[in-house]
């Protein structure tokens, strides 16, 4: 038996808008509502909406037999409240299907694991709160930013209680071993491990509707075919991908619709064949154990981490935002830290990339500025503007050569004495 286990990630940042340096000091509206209003309209009717709709068609059509998992980041659920209602109760309906499982990560879509730990923790169990909010579920299964993994996050994720987690199955990796299979970490012993086939993953994802590749058009039973081969070589198939690969990256008119509608029936011909959520896929034993010293993750051709850590303008950018974290909670500001926590999102690193060739291109694609120096110099101008409005809710005495005092202007109250660690304030 070999199980497909379809895994697709929605996610919308909180894009910041055009801040000039002139704007520091005068301007505390930092994100561009109107474009990510238009953003999220504009998905909502090429992918969101329809796609949805096809899922739920596909459910009960099959009566249960086709069943996908989501993880559903805080940042597009409350664009979805705010721009979308009518998104979020279709994936209120699939999530009452019983055939849909919610996967967790962190609220804000950010790297707070490699920065701040206990930032790392808020986020997840906002989240936590955030689907059982809309969802009524409590997720078992975790999913860091960008599936970025290492044998670290193995034991954490761990020891916060979760039973899987997904990461990318690179082959440097994987090496000899096959992605199709279940695995436990050498570090986290009762956590089990869901390996991307990042291969048969990206078939769909990037290279439907590729021209020049050689198995294009891909049709249904071609592909069905691919999965079949698995059969007696592996348990379970994960294919992650992103959902927006559905009419926004794969646009309607290249059949990817047709292709995914068609799908289920061509592969459940097949009795050996079945779907599961990843939740599911779990119960499968674990064939070995993955040692993941280095960071991975699935973005570009390296899939480490160069995508958002890897020039002198990201690693800037990213110590001061978490250089501010002690400053932004000392002003117990809740719109303070709610546009700190929006800063912690990846995508804004993501613009900064100065990669080029084929991973550059993929950049330049999802960035909104011109070039990535435009992305740090607005960053930066925003993170100024941050600075001053904490300078107006606390105090920051220094009580040596290395030390300073965090005193709440309103209260009076003694925050903290802490290192001075951010070269802005």
């Amino acid at each position: 038996m070999v199980s497909i286990c379809f895994y697709f990630h929605v996610h919308q940042p909180h894009r910041i808008g055009h801040y000039r340096i002139f704007d520091v000091g005068e301007n505390k509206e930092y994100f561009d509502d109107k474009k990510n209003k238009e953003i999220i309209e504009k998905i909502t009717g090429k992918c969101y909406l329809p796609m949805n709709n096809l899922l739920l068609k596909l459910i009960n059509k099959h009566k249960g037999k086709f069943k996908v998992s989501f993880s559903i980041t805080g940042t597009f659920i409350e664009q979805l409240e705010e721009f979308a209602p009518e998104v979020l109760d279709s994936f209120k309906k699939l999530a009452k299907t019983g055939c849909v499982e919610f996967v967790s990560e962190t609220y804000y879509h950010s790297l707070s694991f490699l920065y701040s730990k206990k930032e790392f923790v808020k986020q997840v169990k906002m989240q936590e709160k955030l689907l059982n909010k809309h969802f009524k579920v409590k997720p078992k299964v975790f999913r860091n930013t960008e599936l970025i993994f290492n044998n670290e996050l193995a034991k954490f994720i761990e020891e916060m209680g979760y039973e899987g987690i997904l990461c990318e199955g690179a082959d440097r990796i994987m090496k000899w071993k096959s992605p199709d299979f279940v695995y436990g970490n050498v570090y986290a012993k009762k956590i089990k491990l869901l390996t991307k086939n990042y291969k048969l993953s990206d078939d769909i994802a990037f290279r439907f509707s590729n021209k020049g590749w050689e198995h294009h058009p891909l049709s249904v039973e071609k592909y069905v075919k691919w999965l079949n081969k698995v059969n007696g070589n592996g348990n379970v198939i994960n294919l992650f991908m992103d959902y927006e690969t559905f009419g926004e990256h794969q646009w309607e008119d290249t059949g990817i619709f047709k292709f995914m509608e068609k799908l289920p029936e061509e592969l459940l011909k097949n009795k050996d064949n079945n779907f599961v959520t990843v939740s599911e896929a779990l119960k499968y034993p674990k064939m070995g154990d993955l040692d993941m010293h280095d960071y991975v993750s699935w973005a570009d051709t390296e899939r480490d981490l160069t995508a958002w850590i890897g020039n002198k303008i990201q690693d800037t950018s990213l110590k001061e935002l978490y250089a501010l974290e002690k400053y932004v909670y000392a002003t117990k500001n809740k719109k303070i830290i709610d546009d700190w926590r929006k800063l912690t999102t990846s995508d804004h690193f993501y613009y900064m990339c100065t990669k080029y060739f084929n991973d550059g291109d993929v950049h330049k694609y999802f960035s909104p500025y011109d070039s990535p120096y435009d992305a740090y110099i607005n960053f930066m101008n925003v993170l100024n503007d941050l600075v001053l409005r904490i300078k107006k809710q606390i105090d920051i005495k220094k009580i040596g050569k290395n030390e300073v005092k965090l005193i709440n202007k309103e209260s009076g109250e003694l925050i903290e004495i802490s290192e001075k660690p951010s070269s802005l304030i």
